[in-house]
């Protein structure tokens, strides 16, 4: 059963709800009988009323100081306050769409919801005296709607009625068999975290306009539309079709003033929709993305579940076309959500999309690229009126607006506001996505550009202190807090340990990316010399990987981020076998991070990838077991009392391969760290870099088959529990390893 939720009630609330989307239009579905609610979410339908103008002066003037601060006075407490100088405006907040309200009468008896993984629909079925009902709810990609199905088993039996209600101000609109509403999103809306008479604005004829469209299929019975939404009585089956547009145009212009042109498209969907074909297409599309994977434990099936969860709900909130999974993918019933559903790019946007190329989900991946490509244009101009530095930047929040800032205007706290490598950051996928699809021409045209622009940045950025290393200046390790001898607490120093690992690893790409071009740049020389210039790791005296230049007293010994450790995971400089003294200062750094921690979702999730790296099975096989105790809700989706971040559930699907295989390094290993508790179980479709395939199965934690496809003929070295072998692999033909 690792393809499948199910239960006997229904949905307590939104967190239990089962999800649904095709990465622009979400919904979570309730399954009630007498009042159902669907909740709906459009991807493009934000607060806001268009691009912000970065109105922040003397930019330049305030980072002269920052580095006057650090490098001659040592003032690492006035260094993060004058870094507040740099902060924009804050970010705006996803937002919910409205809800699909369905009433029926009845008692159901023999009730059972589930959502089948394996197709992306959800199921209810009850029967009601003597009456057994089926219904169930998908979102086509195919198709670009939501479908609602009811049938009955005896003739005539369906009688509902179907409405739309929305937080935000709607109008209904009834034409042509067709019922409507238009409405728009707030206009102004203050982030969560701040306090405000007033937060939530809506101003005629402004903000993102939006349109949802209502048609009804049925057989046997009647259908009656008013404004009030539409009667369904004595069918016998009913189909919903729901399509919904925004008047979202692109980050860099305001949005279309008039909702009615969203209403129009939505209604155009509608039309275009052949209903004999909508559940064939949508599962056909679903399984040609959803099988390439699986991942099955025989003595532990909840984390399979788990796993196939997480591919699950990033093929339903990210495909091509749509915006990048955010905080909360594409679900979210607050207009005011946490943390403004925002994308979180000091790991948490990352952390989306973990599991995407090592699952073979690399279409569900091009959303992040779209992403980049807007933060780079609207980061190109940050970088010039903040810094006076060319190429792109992009601090710790963005929004549908391309946020590249330090957000807060000078009332946040810069611990986390000013990350100026979060870019950097998220430019490191853009190689890993090369080195597991192995796609020159999206290399070429796409991610090369992007990774020389993050490079360009950070080069100019870099300044020469007393002893002739090159600094990144200002920075910090995100979120943590370190203890000045004052006993006062600052966040802005010389380059952290964490910014050592990004730069490095983005001079290392640039590099390895013009070798697979055919490119050799004097930005990537510069790069390339610059990066022998770059501060030393450091190990404390107890042998700990040092956070900041200096072993600072951190806030928090338990902290949420491992950053310092970026270059164990998601990084591949620390590794056991090569470099044994890093690693063992990551143990170290771990075991004391960890010890008496009550871990969060996300932050479990990058512990489980840690430890695996470590080859320390046993210790990821700890933290998963804790994190399904406690941070989950029944229908396995992260919960952390009224806080849903998407982040856990992704992470946690791309760090459990971690445990099964990896090949960041020149070997490939197989089962590099396989917990005792796994003793049988088997994988498919796991990716490795270099464009390889694998199957493998195990039992009694011995390796009993594998297999591998490769994408190119080449020569690869494979770690087996074993032994290492080395072999050429042909393009595209299946070679047993092990049978």
């Amino acid at each position: 059963m690792s393809h499948e939720l199910w239960f006997r009630t229904p949905a307590p609330d939104w967190f239990e709800a089962l999800p649904v989307g095709n990465g622009h239009l979400g919904a979570k579905v309730f399954g009630r009988v007498g009042a159902e609610r669907i909740a709906l979410n459009l991807d493009d339908v934000w607060s806001g009323d268009g691009p912000r103008e970065l109105t922040v002066t003397g930019g330049p003037e305030a980072l002269a100081d920052v580095r006057r601060l650090l490098l001659a006075d040592g003032d690492q407490l006035a260094a993060t306050e004058r870094t507040r100088d740099l902060q924009g405006p804050l970010v705006e907040s996803y937002q919910p769409l409205a809800d699909l309200l369905i009433q029926t009468v009845g008692e159901p008896d023999d009730y059972r919801r589930s959502l089948d993984l394996r197709t992306g629909v959800v199921g209810v079925d009850y029967t009601v005296d003597g009456t057994r009902f089926r219904r169930e709810t998908y979102v086509s990609a195919p198709d670009q709607v939501l479908v609602w199905t009811i049938t009955a088993d005896q003739a005539g039996a369906i009688d509902l009625d179907l409405g739309l209600s929305s937080q935000h101000p709607i109008t209904a609109l009834v034409a042509d068999g067709i019922y409507g509403v238009v409405g728009h999103a707030p206009s102004e809306l203050t982030i969560e975290y701040r306090e405000s008479p007033d937060p939530i604005q809506y101003r005629d004829g402004h903000g993102i306009g939006f349109g949802i469209a209502l048609k009804v299929h049925h057989e046997g019975g009647t259908v009656l539309l008013s404004d009030d939404g539409i009667s369904v009585r004595g069918a016998t089956s009913v189909t919903v079709l729901l399509a919904a547009a925004s008047t979202f145009e692109e980050w860099s212009v305001p949005p279309g003033r008039d909702p009615h042109t969203a209403l129009l498209a939505a209604t155009d969907v509608l039309a275009a929709v052949e209903l004999d074909q909508v559940r064939e297409r949508h599962i056909e599309d679903h399984q040609r993305l959803y099988q390439r994977a699986e991942l099955q434990l025989d003595n532990d099936d909840r984390v399979a579940l788990t796993f196939n969860l997480g591919r699950y709900l990033l093929i339903a909130s990210s495909r091509p076309g749509t915006q990048a999974a955010n905080l909360q993918g594409i679900w979210n019933e607050d207009r005011r959500p946490m943390w403004a559903s925002d994308w979180t790019n000091n790991i948490n946007t990352q952390m989306n999309y973990w599991p995407a190329d090592v699952t073979g989900l690399s279409e569900c991946f091009e959303p992040l690229i779209d992403n980049l490509e807007v933060l780079a244009a609207s980061g190109a101009n940050t970088a010039r009126i903040l810094y006076d530095a060319p190429g792109w930047v992009s601090h710790h929040n963005s929004d549908i607006w391309a946020a590249t800032w330090p957000v807060g205007e000078g009332g946040d706290d810069p611990v986390w506001a000013m990350c100026a490598t979060c870019g950097v950051w998220l430019s490191a996928h853009l190689m890993e996505h090369y080195r597991f699809g192995q796609d020159l021409d999206v290399l070429r045209n796409r991610s090369y550009p992007l990774i020389a622009g993050a490079a360009e940045f950070v080069l100019a950025m870099l300044v020469e202190d007393a002893d002739g290393r090159l600094q990144f200046v200002p920075s910090t390790a995100p979120e943590h807090h370190f203890i000045l001898p004052s006993g006062e607490k600052a966040s802005v120093d010389l380059t952290s340990t964490y910014d050592v690992w990004v730069i490095r690893e983005l001079f290392a790409n640039l590099a390895e990316a013009e070798t697979a071009l055919g490119l050799s740049s004097e930005l990537s020389a510069r790069a390339q010399a610059a990066r022998e210039r770059l501060p030393e790791i450091g190990i404390t005296s107890d042998g700990r990987l040092n956070e900041w230049p200096t072993d600072w007293t951190p806030s928090e010994i338990n902290h949420r981020h491992q950053s310092h450790l970026y270059g164990l995971h998601p990084g591949a400089e620390i590794d056991p076998t090569r470099t044994p003294e890093w690693a063992e200062a990551a143990r170290r750094s771990l075991t004391v991070r960890t010890d008496g921690a009550t871990n969060g979702g996300w932050t479990a999730a990058w512990l489980v990838a840690l430890w695996a790296r470590l080859f320390e099975g046993e210790k990821a096989y700890e933290v998963i077991q804790d994190y399904l105790a406690r941070l989950v809700s029944d229908n396995l989706l992260h919960r952390d009392g009224d806080i849903f971040q998407i982040d856990a559930n992704f992470g946690m699907t791309g760090c459990i391969p971690e445990l099964l295989i990896q090949s960041h390094t020149d070997v490939i290993r197989l089962l590099p760290a396989l917990p005792k508790a796994w003793r049988d179980g088997s994988f498919r479709g796991l990716r490795a870099r270099g464009g390889l395939v694998f199957d493998v199965t195990w039992r009694d934690g011995v390796l009993t088959e594998a297999s591998v496809v490769a994408a190119r003929t080449g020569v690869h070295r494979i770690g087996l529990p074993d032994k290492e072998i080395e072999v050429e692999l042909p393009a595209g033909r299946s070679v047993d390893l092990v049978r």
